[in-house]
């Protein structure tokens, strides 16, 4: 949601919304709250702008350890930490000084480690213009390699504890936090406002806000619309063999024909009454992906139950 243009506060409302209906889903189906709780797991994004980042970060957790124990009840701990990985915000990269990206990416990181995260993925610098070469990649993961053993960001849970700055900024992000998720709650919950497309509308706002800002010069992208350069150096992407291709079609070729038709239609069509009948449709996915049957036919399956969704647009 992030990298689609939410702000900090909606993407944490947002994800945290689909959390309680989840978890809702999961009470109705028998299970107990701390059975599956402490396997919960969650995936945010890290912006460049650090301090707001581990305010936001900050707030998830208080905000989910609340819901858990007064709204679900749950007594184990486990079941009130909010686990979470980050992935850095590609969506603030650029084509333009590629290498800037580095930066970026090495503050985004920063930023996430500081906020808490469990898990870390940091982007190749050149991920704005082509798949990453292999250098790219290495930088990137050399990042996060410089991040946990020549830095002391990973020796305390929460280092900026007590910084007036971080925890003011923490209650804000809090606070509106939590009267978006209760606008979504008046809704009806994370799913009815998904079906009036409201998620999908507050995020296109956001997004064209903050590319109105940049098309301004009132939000700064380096390189972008401040502190260009006349040329820029020659940047070679990565190429794919073209080869690739071809044996990745020959392999599929091959699985068609040498699998078991009436067993892939068997479990196909295991599927789609465990769907119809709103039965647990993991374990008639996992026969039939067993059977070779491939994700776009499991997932064909499924539509002519459900259908696809489509958005409503809003203006």
């Amino acid at each position: 949601m992030a990298e689609a243009g939410a702000t900090p506060v909606q993407e944490i409302a947002f994800t945290l919304a689909d959390g309680v209906e989840y978890v809702r889903a999961a009470l109705a189906s028998g299970q107990q709250i701390d059975e599956f709780g402490p396997r919960l797991a969650f995936f945010f994004v890290a912006r460049t702008t650090l301090l707001e980042e581990i305010a936001k970060f900050r707030a998830a957790r208080r905000i989910w350890a609340r819901i858990m124990r007064d709204e679900f009840g749950a007594k184990d701990p486990k079941s009130l930490m909010l686990r979470f990985h980050t992935q850095t915000a590609g969506v603030q990269l650029t084509a333009q000084q590629p290498e800037v990206n580095l930066v970026r990416v090495a503050l985004q990181g920063l930023g996430a480690v500081l906020g808490g995260t469990q898990s870390l993925h940091t982007n190749s610098y050149d991920e704005a213009i082509a798949l990453p070469t292999e250098k790219a990649a290495r930088l990137a993961l050399r990042t996060q390699q410089v991040l946990a053993y020549e830095t002391d960001v990973t020796k305390t849970v929460d280092p900026f504890a007590g910084s007036y700055v971080i925890e003011s900024l923490t209650d804000e992000i809090e606070a509106a936090v939590v009267e978006l998720m209760q606008r979504i709650e008046d809704m009806g919950g994370a799913v009815a406002a998904i079906e009036q497309g409201f998620q999908k509308n507050e995020i296109e706002q956001s997004a064209y806000a903050v590319s109105q800002e940049i098309d301004s010069g009132e939000r700064v992208v380096v390189g972008v619309n401040k502190y260009q350069v006349e040329s820029e150096e020659h940047y070679e992407p990565l190429r794919v063999d073209p080869a690739i291709g071809a044996e990745q079609a020959e392999r599929l070729a091959q699985l068609r024909a040498n699998r078991s038709s009436v067993d892939v239609t068997t479990a196909l069509s295991d599927v789609a009454k465990a769907a119809e009948s709103g039965d647990n449709v993991l374990y008639p996915m996992k026969r039939a992906l067993a059977a070779h049957a491939t994700v776009g036919e499991v997932s064909d399956a499924l539509r002519e139950v459900w259908g696809q969704y489509t958005p409503p647009d809003i203006f």
